[in-house]
């Protein structure tokens, strides 16, 4: 037995329902700065890589929110790992600031200046990936936006063998109503080579 839901109808909690089961969901914890240099650090739940030759990622806003805005208006932004240790001041960022408050500067987010973007980054986040944007899509009540990668800067004591690894990122996730997920148990299994 399944319980059917129709996404156009309104009574059908379409985004509960789509956030609880799309799970778990990394999160970019983005900063950015408006035209006149008032900064922006705010997390983004839908958020994947598009592209790796060249290099992209993107994520969607629920609505034109002050990051696709300031996106907009500079063309760049700053995708911040969030791990266990910032999940709170993460959660912290998402509450309804006004566009002319820094999120970084009211909860007291340590940041730095990026390698190449002029925006910067979160300085405790072990991984961060600079952005200029690529373009933008309208989709209903979300606007996509797509950022070719300028920069990926990794603390070097995540670093294994070139590449950062998941026990030492210690990433945190979004899953569905107020739930976030933490570090996932890890298993490995090699893909299968062609017979």
């Amino acid at each position: 037995m399944r319980t059917v839901f129709d996404p156009t109808d309104p009574g059908s909690h379409a985004y509960g329902l789509l956030t609880s089961i799309v799970v778990p969901r990394p999160i970019a914890w983005i900063s950015t700065l408006d035209a006149d240099g008032v900064g922006n650090l705010a997390p983004h739940s839908f958020f994947t890589v598009v592209s790796a030759h060249p290099a992209m990622v993107s994520f969607t806003s629920v609505g034109r929110k002050d990051t696709v805005r300031n996106v907009v208006a500079t063309g760049h932004f700053v995708v911040n790992l969030v791990s266990e240790d910032l999940a709170e001041l993460a959660n912290a960022s998402s509450a309804p600031f006004a566009p002319e408050v820094d999120e970084a500067q009211t909860l007291g987010v340590r940041l730095e200046p990026s390698a190449v973007v002029p925006v910067p980054r979160v300085a405790d986040s072990p991984a961060s990936i600079e952005c200029t944007l690529h373009s933008t899509l309208a989709l209903g009540d979300a606007h996509l936006v797509v950022g070719e990668v300028r920069a990926i800067t990794v603390d070097d004591a995540t670093l294994v063998d070139g590449l950062p690894t998941i026990e030492a990122l210690r990433p945190v996730s979004r899953l569905g109503r107020d739930e976030w997920g933490h570090s996932p148990e890890v298993f490995r299994l090699q893909r299968p080579r062609r017979p």
